[in-house]
């Protein structure tokens, strides 16, 4: 796997397009951040929805990895009211998981925010962030075979199909794997 991971201390505050804000996360995004992860509708894809425990953790992760490499799932915002939308950003792939030491761009939006195409428009800003400043050769992105919303906005953002790459987990489970390269 070509891409690495990389930390970089020249980590910018927020990222910007027309209509959102990608920032990092404040303390007070974890109660937004909890219950859009309890909603089933949203957490179909991972077949069950988070507890509050969960969603910490998660929370966490995503805060933790702003401060140590200068990139992270960004909370985002729409700019207007601050209103908070979902996530969206690049992170390490950890763990056992068959794309482990790259790097992962995804995504996650309330459902109220769907269909307005604000996930390939935070997806577009969070991928130039991760080549252009960030200085990563390649970005992963995957999901659930039946995804067929992810995988749109996998495309729409320039990511090319990689079915070499795809794997399952748990093993009834198919996903499908897409990447970009600087």
């Amino acid at each position: 796997m070509s891409g690495s991971i990389v930390a970089n201390m020249n980590a910018v505050e927020f990222l910007q397009t027309e209509r959102l804000l990608l920032r990092p996360w404040r303390e007070s995004d974890r109660a937004d951040l909890a219950l859009m992860c309890a909603d089933p509708q949203v957490m179909w894809d991972y077949g069950q929805v988070f507890t509050q425990a969960e969603s910490d953790l998660r929370f966490d992760r995503y805060h933790d990895a702003h401060a140590r490499l200068g990139y992270c799932r960004w909370a985002v915002a729409q700019r207007d009211d601050g209103r908070f939308l979902g996530h969206c950003g690049i992170m390490p792939v950890l763990g056992e998981h068959p794309l482990k030491g790259g790097v992962e761009i995804g995504w996650r939006f309330t459902r109220a925010s769907w269909g307005r195409g604000y996930a390939s428009e935070a997806a577009r800003a969070s991928l130039r962030d991760g080549f252009e400043r960030c200085g990563l050769t390649e970005v992963w992105s995957f999901t659930a075979s039946d995804n067929a919303r992810s995988e749109a906005v996998m495309r729409r953002i320039g990511l090319m199909r990689e079915a070499s790459r795809d794997y399952c987990h748990p093993p009834e489970k198919r996903w499908v794997v897409y990447a970009a390269r600087a």
